[in-house]
């Protein structure tokens, strides 16, 4: 877009005081979508399509809520140049980021400072980074105007990810040996009729803890275990869920992967394979729909194994930070 002459999208609302929550609801869902306030009840964004898809899901939830909403589209606004109006997004967008960097920067330190932390902690670190991380994301996404408070917030997190790489040492294992050895070239076997825990599980396996992993398919009924076979997403298996974890979580934990994009795609495979909202990311109903149709689409495990493979490198791809 343009900055010299952009159009934008003005929204006016009248709500109703009751009920309470509404009001409070539409000034979150506007904030989210990256509009500013230019009075009481009226609001700005750069004309998108994204914008426009936005603001009319405001517009019915005000008129749900039994107000009155109306989007307007404007090539000028009285009182305020385009210039002004550009400044004003760029502000909001730097104080967003300048709230990114500080908390990266406290998440940094707490890695850094004496003592060094234990493996539980670093564990609850990288879950804190997947946060700022998924923050960082959505401030992109409606940085029309490229404020300059970008780099400043990506470097931050990206501290953050190296600091907890430095922790996890060379190889990815914990300073203090708690991390599992990785395989070279081992027998990991699991269940048939791989599916998305068992998918995402391999995947994990095949690019980041045994790059010559094979893989063998069982009926579990009928499956009799020999070393130095490694079971996963099986009853007694090595690497299963645990606790409150689906086995790709485990296998993170086990193996000290902190990278937030493991730990994001962790999050999805978790409220997918469980069929819980624990963490209600808004990626999990695509990728859902994703490994559905891969699924049906491949009859044999061989083959939902290539297939997965490439979808969960694009998906892990997606989530890493899109800077140097």
């Amino acid at each position: 877009m343009s900055v010299a002459s952009p159009p934008w999208l003005l929204v006016v609302h009248a709500i109703p005081p009751k009920p309470d929550y509404l009001r409070a609801k539409v000034g979150k869902r506007l904030a989210r979508a990256g509009a500013i306030a230019l009075k009481n009840s009226v609001y700005v964004l750069p004309r998108r399509d994204e914008a426009m898809e936005d603001l009319s899901w405001v517009r019915r939830e005000v008129e749900a809520g039994g107000g009155e909403c109306t989007i307007l589209a404007a090539s000028v606004v009285a009182g305020m140049s385009n210039d002004d109006l550009v400044a004003r997004f760029k502000g909001a967008r730097d104080s967003d980021y300048a709230a990114v960097a500080i908390e990266g920067d406290r998440l940094r330190l707490t890695l850094t400072a004496p003592p060094p932390l234990e493996a539980a902690d670093r564990e609850g670190v990288a879950v804190e980074l997947g946060r700022l991380q998924r923050r960082l994301d959505e401030i992109r996404a409606i940085d029309w105007f490229d404020a300059e408070g970008g780099p400043a917030a990506t470097e931050s997190v990206r501290g953050v990810e190296l600091a907890l790489r430095a922790l996890s040492g060379p190889a990815g294992d914990a300073p203090d040996g708690s991390a599992e050895t990785r395989g070279r070239g081992a027998l990991w076997v699991t269940r048939r009729d791989l599916h998305v825990d068992r998918l995402a599980s391999a995947w994990l396996i095949r690019r980041f803890i045994d790059p010559a992993a094979r893989f063998l398919f069982v009926e579990a009924s009928a499956y009799t275990h020999a070393e130095p076979q490694r079971r996963f997403d099986m009853f007694e298996g090595e690497y299963t869920h645990e606790g409150a974890d689906c086995t790709f979580e485990t296998l993170l934990r086990r193996f000290a992967l902190a990278d937030p994009a493991l730990v994001a795609l962790g999050e999805i495979v978790h409220d997918l394979d469980l069929k819980e909202r624990a963490f209600a990311r808004p990626e999990t109903d695509g990728v859902a729909r994703l490994i559905d149709g891969l699924v049906r689409s491949q009859a044999t495990d061989e083959a939902r194994l290539e297939h997965g493979l490439a979808v969960f490198d694009a998906l892990y791809a997606g989530f890493r930070p899109s800077g140097p």
